[in-house]
């Protein structure tokens, strides 16, 4: 007598506390920082000494890359639309800012579109959440590294990234719409507690 197949899980957990010296076997994929978030941290960091990034309350306005296109054609949309997500996640990881949530998208991903909305909303802070929300276009070479170092096999996937930058959990293979809303929810929530830790560890000003 068979088994029945687990269900997909919502969320993959990845606690940065946990020492892994050997290649992971997981199914979630490797959640350490990559090599390129290092360095677009540290690119950010000296951005905005110059003056070259966006304030940091201008990442969480809720507006994440929209707005900061320059409409002189497609193809110089299509440019402008990946340079802005890459520069809205160096802002978001240089602003110290408790959270981020870097979304895996396509273009032609009608689940991705109908997700837009919900995630608006969570960017104006429904539901508690401080989070910023970053896009990052899984078609997009320039998020390459990032595919292959959080293992991207689909979309949407949402990555919940801490303050510096270490990614904590992501959410699991989407089978409906609801199925995902209910694993970014998760993530939201392991965004409050650990800010609300946070909070508690600090020392009294």
């Amino acid at each position: 007598m068979s088994t029945a197949p687990k269900p997909p899980p919502l969320i993959c957990f990845k606690w940065p506390w946990s020492p892994n010296p050997q290649p992971s076997t997981s199914p979630c994929g490797d959640l350490e920082l990559p090599w390129l978030f290092k360095s677009i941290r540290t690119l950010a960091q000296g951005l905005l000494i110059a003056g070259d990034l966006p304030a940091s309350a201008s990442v969480g306005s809720g507006r994440g890359i929209r707005g900061q296109r320059r409409h002189t054609g497609p193809a110089a949309v299509e440019v402008d639309r990946g340079d802005a997500e890459q520069r809205t996640l160096a802002a978001a990881l240089a602003s110290g800012r408790p959270a981020t949530v870097l979304e895996f998208y396509s273009p032609r991903c009608r689940l991705c579109a109908s997700l837009q909305g919900l995630v608006r909303k969570l960017e104006d802070g429904a539901g508690g959440s401080a989070a910023t929300f970053v896009l990052a276009d899984a078609e997009d070479d320039r998020w390459l590294p990032e595919l292959l170092h959080y293992d991207i096999r689909y979309v949407p996937c949402f990555v919940l990234l801490d303050k510096r930058g270490r990614a904590l959990a992501k959410t699991g293979v989407p089978t409906s719409r609801q199925h995902v809303i209910a694993g970014l929810h998760h993530l939201l929530q392991i965004e409050q507690q650990s800010e609300l830790e946070g909070n508690q560890s600090a020392p009294p000003s």
